[in-house]
């Protein structure tokens, strides 16, 4: 029975040596003196304002791109300890003793550092020789500007790392096609392929050009499959669902799980969550939640309410009167009706408060038992503190003189009949017997004599003058001018109003609303709202001292400025490798013209490579060259503030092209011995100058040892470069 001891247990492993030593000199190169310098570099000013966030357990919104990027870097400094306690306030500022700078930079550094081995795998990958896959590693190793990114608290290294792996994952899935199809391992790296293009777009939203891309080459694929007569019909329906639930339906539950763990954890209110409609705030532990928990739900005749645009664009704000009218005349000599203002007021206060009233009855008070309000019921809006009626009549608003204006009536004695009835509709019902809910149902208020519809026009245009305190314009627009945002409207506090006579009335509005319903929203619900919001808010675009545009990038036109040391020449510039740059854009082109030459020459049926290598030179441009482009053309595109950081996803796919380029070269254009000899020598030079460019630029890549003036001067080769040299 125990037989089996009498042999030694041995275990066998092949280890490529190749891989070990690239992964290890990876390291070296992003992980060496990480700490340095102990200040904040470049955009660590930017993202470590999120990572506070997320120690801190406050909600916020970043326009920039999905929450997953941002939880790896805030991951690196939990496992160091930050407290989240550091004012991220500006560029250069000294790192105080709490902030763990080794552990916050450590997962760029580390992703940055892989993406040297996974160069070599995907190369091999792809059926290219092991000296070409070297190439590529080494060249990802010695490119000084992919180096700089990784060394800091940014998110391209975590990007291009999840990009490649994405990659990496799918060619290898799709050579074990051949022979061992629904295995475990092919099993493993077709869903590795899904999780790393989901990753790849939580990090950023470029890494949805990526995931395009692969998802275009399988589709490609299984076309080829259909074809074929190996495969069954079953067996074809079966490799359908099985990419289907890989490369579509997992991805998307990972990209769903970033948003349900980033809510999970930040579920405190913070300065970002007024942009968020009311229901979503009241979801967060503070802020709105402290005043409305516990408000009744439904909406009844009698009740108090405030009443929020749902816009919130460009700040949030409140349906308000006071007891100020409209002047007589405008500047520009139109005349009002001088009766009370109704504007949008983006501050909490007791005149944003407003009764609810039934037209058949003089009642303010809420019945018992209550009688809800539903969509298509006509009410009336009673001003809380000026008990005045909401109104609106055919006389221009003070701004938008083709929309009437909205006003509190006050009678005059004169020809002006009040026209105070509206019409309650519910914009997200579920039917046309919903109830008006707080906080959750977004209404519009349309006019019952003139269809206008109650809206806030201060979003699209100015403030009112002095006159109007500067608060936003409130119009009624006619719906013939289409749907707006500024038209629909949330009530956000509620009570159920208790006091008939107005001075009770008064005291009733200024104390606090505790009632004991709450209101939850479900995680789809704050998905959509935030996945919305990410989408649709643009911060404001400023040119910035290093921006550039896509063009520039090419050549590397331009340069960043990431530190500098307060009193020495030390500095850190995000600069590639001069070499390594135009050695891609010549790769790129000689791939193109050679495609181009092949194609003409194979359309006259004469075929200068043999079947395979034209098959093997298409799929690793599809790779390459699909990568690059998917990865730089976008940003035409794109209208926001560009850097030269940008490019360095698609750089790294023409990079990769290189070594792929020079083995074609070698192996079927260089027909001689001799030629192959020279061709060698010539590899072997220029890749010595890809060294020496290397290290020449080390200094300013990893900011030490600090440097001469005249030495600085040296490293400007071309003018449009930005080398800081101080005044002597």
């Amino acid at each position: 029975m125990l037989g089996f001891l009498k042999n030694p247990v041995v275990v066998t492993a092949e280890i490529n040596v190749n891989l070990v030593a690239l992964t290890v000199m990876g390291l070296i190169s992003r992980l060496w003196g990480l700490s340095y310098p102990r200040a904040v570099v470049f955009d660590e000013v930017y993202y470590g304002q999120f990572v506070s966030l997320y120690m801190k357990r406050i909600f916020f919104v970043d326009d920039s791109g999905p929450p997953f990027g941002h939880m790896l870097l805030a991951l690196g400094g939990y496992l160091g300890g930050f407290d989240g306690n550091f004012l991220w306030n500006r560029i250069g500022a000294e790192y105080s003793m709490n902030v763990p700078v080794w552990s916050l930079r450590l997962l760029p550094a580390l992703a940055g550092a892989l993406c040297v081995p996974l160069a070599y795998q995907i190369l091999v990958e792809l059926q290219f020789s092991h000296c070409a896959a070297l190439g590529a590693a080494l060249l990802i190793l010695l490119e000084n500007s992919l180096i700089t990114q990784s060394r800091f608290m940014l998110l391209e290294s975590i990007l291009i790392f999840f990009t490649l792996l994405a990659v990496l994952s799918y060619l290898k899935f799709y050579n074990l096609q051949r022979h061992s199809s629904f295995s475990g391992s092919w099993w493993f790296w077709l869903l590795l392929t899904g999780v790393a293009c989901s990753c790849a777009v939580g990090v950023k939203y470029m890494g949805l050009f990526t995931y395009m891309l692969l998802l275009a080459i399988a589709g490609l694929h299984f076309w080829h499959m259909i074809g074929d007569q190996k495969f069954s019909n079953v067996s074809l329906v079966c490799h359908f669902l099985a990419r289907g639930l890989a490369l579509v339906i997992i991805p998307m539950a990972v990209y769903l799980s970033f948003f349900y763990l980033h809510l999970t954890l930040l579920y405190r209110s913070g300065p970002h969550d007024q942009i968020m409609t009311s229901a979503f705030q009241a979801s967060l532990e503070g802020g709105l939640a402290r005043i409305t928990q516990g408000q009744p739900l439904e909406v009844a005749y009698g009740s108090q309410i405030t009443l929020r645009n749902v816009l919130g664009k460009p700040m949030q704000c409140w349906l308000h009167s006071h007891t100020n009218t409209y002047p007589i005349r405008y500047e520009n000599g139109r005349g009002s009706s001088h009766q009370q203002q109704v504007t949008c007021y983006p501050f909490k206060d007791v005149n944003n408060w407003w009764i609810v009233k039934d037209p058949g009855t003089q009642q303010l008070v809420v019945s018992n038992p209550p009688r809800p309000v539903r969509h298509g019921h006509i009410v009336q809006l009673v001003h809380g503190i000026t008990t005045r009626y909401l109104n609106t009549h055919d006389v221009a608003a003070p701004l938008s003189p083709h929309s009437q204006e909205v006003s509190c009536y006050i009678d005059y004695n004169i020809s002006m009949p009040a026209q105070n009835l509206w019409r309650v509709e519910i914009v997200n019902r579920e039917s046309d017997t919903d109830v008006w809910k707080t906080i959750l149902s977004e209404v519009r208020f349309v006019h019952v004599n003139t269809s206008a519809v109650l809206k806030a026009s201060g979003f699209i245009g100015a403030s009112l003058p002095e006159w109007g305190y500067r608060q936003l314009e409130v119009v009624g627009e006619k719906l013939s001018k289409g749907y707006h945002q500024s038209m629909v409207w949330n009530v956000e506090e509620h009570r159920y109003g208790k006091s008939q006579e107005q001075k009770e009335r008064e005291l009733e509005l200024h104390s606090p609303t505790q009632m004991d319903i709450s209101k939850n929203l479900s995680f789809m619900a704050k998905f959509t709202e935030l996945q919305w919001k990410i989408l649709t808010l643009k911060n404001e675009d400023t040119e910035h001292k290093y921006s550039s545009s896509a063009l520039d990038w090419i050549t590397m036109d331009t340069n960043i400025a990431y530190w500098l040391h307060p009193t020495s020449g030390a500095q850190i510039h995000l600069l590639g490798n001069v070499v390594t740059w135009a050695s891609a854009n010549i790769a790129a082109l000689v791939y193109t013209c050679l495609s181009l030459w092949y194609l003409i020459r194979r359309r006259r049926k004469i075929y200068d490579i043999p079947e395979d290598a034209w098959q093997l030179w298409v799929s690793a441009g599809g790779i390459c060259v699909g990568g690059w482009a998917v990865n730089y053309l976008p940003f035409f595109l794109l209208e926001k503030t560009l850097f030269l950081y940008h490019y360095l996803p698609a750089l790294t796919f023409q990079i990769l092209l290189i070594p792929i380029v020079l083995q074609h070269l070698s192996d079927h254009l260089c027909r001689s011995l001799l030629l192959k000899s020279m061709f060698s020598a010539s590899i072997v030079a220029w890749f010595s100058s890809v060294y020496l460019v290397y290290c020449t630029f080390s200094p300013v890549t990893y900011g030490e040892p600090s440097l001469s003036v005249t030495e600085l001067k040296d490293l400007r080769w071309k003018d449009s470069w930005n080398i800081l040299i101080r005044k002597q």
